[in-house]
């Protein structure tokens, strides 16, 4: 077996431990049995919320091992295909497994990331927010190239996105937006977007063609499940209803209906600017909650941004992530050192490398590079 290809299987050995250690495999055929009982007992669904919750678990447990013995069984097969094809000199043979280890290769790299995403709120909905900082138009514009590169993130993943509210910038842009963000895991991988993004690009609004540098910060917040119980004082909030001023259009609405709640002990501000007052004040409440359970988590966790108290203002010495266009191209993660030269294939929505790199430096507190050589 060529050294190359020795290598692509060891890196396929490499997630298959860690998709293992994640399913904790041993034990895995006992847990599923365990579920199996459970869903046979007649009285599950007289709680039909635990229901669910056991429901998806059993699933996720079924998925898990199913992906386990499929990378597996695939990575043996594909070895014993070449070994004989080597034997019988068959060139062809041994070019197609090959080429099929490469292609799990991924798949397994993929898959060991998606493990990763087993944190309390990881597997739910998401709640977007993009706000523009120092740099006025330049800003402005740079928070609406950000809603489009996650826009475009989250459809190549095949998730819902709902525009909640949107604020236009004077010249061009915007000076903020809120989505909601729906489907498997959308918090998961969202999550480590928090906090403050850098471009440095020559500015189309500059008649002298001079370079400048723009901030915007992202937050992210989990849609809280009904399950989940988070109190709000009634008097501890302000509601305010007042005309959306966003540009108009398919995905802004100009209304009278819009609802702001303000939430006094923490400070935090929601909006919401649907076509229904009612809507909105659900929404608005629902994203309120969203923030507040946000903060829990992230007492919780230090291993979790802690993205209200610390995110910092969007300007120098806060940012996450630099996106460089001029005078070379290059996105570089502060975090994480993962950079890569594809900017318009990141600002078009391929940031899974970015976020992979994130979440894996989350749990081991290694880059993904250093635990693989680990």
């Amino acid at each position: 077996m060529r050294a190359e290809v020795q290598s692509t299987v060891e890196k396929i050995r490499k997630s298959l431990e860690l998709l293992g250690q994640r399913l904790n495999v041993e034990t895995a055929p006992y847990r599923l049995e365990e579920f199996n009982a459970r869903v046979e007992d007649p009285t599950l669904w007289d709680d039909p919320a635990a229901a669910q919750k056991l429901m998806r678990d059993r699933q996720g447990l079924v998925d898990a091992m199913a992906t386990y013995d499929g990378i597996k069984g695939e990575l043996q097969d594909n070895i014993d295909l070449i070994e004989l094809g080597e034997m019988e000199e068959d060139t062809e043979v041994v070019a197609e497994a090959e080429a099929a280890l490469s292609a799990l290769a991924e798949k397994a790299a993929q898959k060991e990331l998606e493990a990763l995403l087993d944190g309390e709120a990881d597997s739910n909905d998401t709640f977007l927010e993009i706000n523009s900082g120092a740099g006025g138009t330049e800003s402005c514009d740079w928070a609406s190239m950000l809603a489009r590169m996650y826009v475009r993130w989250a459809e190549k993943k095949g998730y819902t996105v709902e525009l909640q509210s949107e604020s236009a910038g004077e010249e061009a842009g915007i000076k903020s937006a809120a989505y909601k963000i729906s489907g498997h895991n959308a918090y998961g991988w969202l999550k480590s977007e928090s906090g403050v993004h850098r471009l440095v690009r020559i500015s189309p609004f500059d008649s002298a063609a001079k370079r400048h540098t723009s901030f915007t910060s992202v937050k992210v917040y989990p849609v809280v499940d009904d399950n989940i119980e988070i109190e709000v004082n009634p008097s501890d909030i302000r509601i305010d209803t007042y005309r959306s001023s966003g540009a108009g259009g398919q995905h802004v609405n100009t209304t009278d209906s819009a609802v702001r709640i303000t939430h006094a002990p923490t400070g935090i501000v929601v909006t919401s600017s649907e076509k229904s007052q009612h809507q909105n004040r659900d929404i608005a409440m629902k994203a309120l909650k969203s923030r507040l359970y946000q903060i829990e988590l992230d007492k919780r966790s230090a291993l979790v941004n802690e993205v209200h108290e610390n995110a910092g203002d969007a300007g120098w010495g806060n940012q996450i992530r630099s996106y460089v266009l001029q005078p070379y191209q290059m996105v570089k993660d502060l975090r994480t050192n993962f950079e890569t030269s594809d900017t318009k294939g990141v600002l078009d929505g391929d940031l899974d490398g970015l976020m992979g790199a994130t979440l894996a430096l989350a749990v081991s507190g290694k880059s993904r590079a250093e635990a693989q050589e680990s």
